[in-house]
């Protein structure tokens, strides 16, 4: 998705009332849909922690109209071919028990039904995903620090049983596991959540910078190690400036 798109919780609802209308006007027949909002657009309708997302993904349900009044939005508004895409079924965090575990959202024009994945399975999610690169560590800070800001806290224990009904004994990436681990010890959200987010901006610009120095290289599998390499690097230079 384009770096340039950001949306909005009150853009994605008029996103979906916009496409809710069109599809309702495409498919004569008195039909139903439903959508399903993952990961960034899933924290956009739930929380407050962040005021955009250049995520759009979800899981949709309907008659193929629905491909057309998502392109008539796209048109409309001017966004990126996937601003509405399903492209995360592609990624490890996907599995069809996310659709059982959804939670109502609102129903647009009467025949598309937008859920979303919130509280202890979108941590679960982001923990299963666990990109340096993305917000998905922040991420499972903001929803637990919202969680406790709200008086419902999610305890570990949460976590740990919602992974497991997700995902059953695959493990879950140290760099999640680490970051649960810190965050649920300290209870210091607020530092925790900040500090996580420098780290996940300074893992964005290694990617970038190697990407550039090295082009068509970096492949899904290679990511955590080339921002491990580079930040090793790092510490051992800062090391020798330090003792000289």
């Amino acid at each position: 998705m384009s770096a340039e798109f950001s949306l909005t919780k009150e853009r994605l609802d008029e996103y979906l009332a916009l496409l809710a209308k069109q599809f309702s006007k495409l498919y004569k027949k008195k039909a139903e849909a439903e959508i399903i909002l993952i990961g960034g657009a899933s924290v956009l309708a739930n929380y407050d922690f962040r005021d955009a997302s250049t995520d759009a993904d979800a899981l949709i349900y309907a008659d193929a109209s629905m491909k057309e009044a998502i392109n008539f939005v796209r048109d409309k508004f001017g966004l990126p071919d996937d601003w509405l895409n399903e492209d995360f079924k592609k990624t490890k965090s996907y599995t069809e028990k996310l659709r059982g575990v959804s939670v109502p959202y609102r129903t647009f024009s009467s025949v598309v039904h937008v859920r979303t994945v919130a509280d202890k399975y979108l941590v679960a999610m982001k923990a299963m995903s666990g990109r340096q690169y993305k917000f998905d560590l922040s991420d499972i800070v903001g929803i637990l620090w919202e969680h406790e800001k709200n008086g419902k806290p999610i305890d570990r224990g949460d976590v740990d049983k919602a992974f497991i009904e997700l995902y059953g004994q695959q493990n879950m990436p140290d760099v999640s596991r680490q970051v649960l681990d810190v965050v649920f010890r300290s209870k210091d959200y607020e530092r925790i959540y900040i500090e996580t987010r420098e780290k996940e901006k300074e893992a964005k610009e290694i990617l970038v910078s190697f990407e550039q120095e090295s082009p068509n290289v970096l492949t899904g599998d290679k990511l955590d190690s080339v921002i491990e390499q580079v930040r090793l690097r790092k510490m051992q230079n800062d090391r020798k400036i330090g003792d000289s």
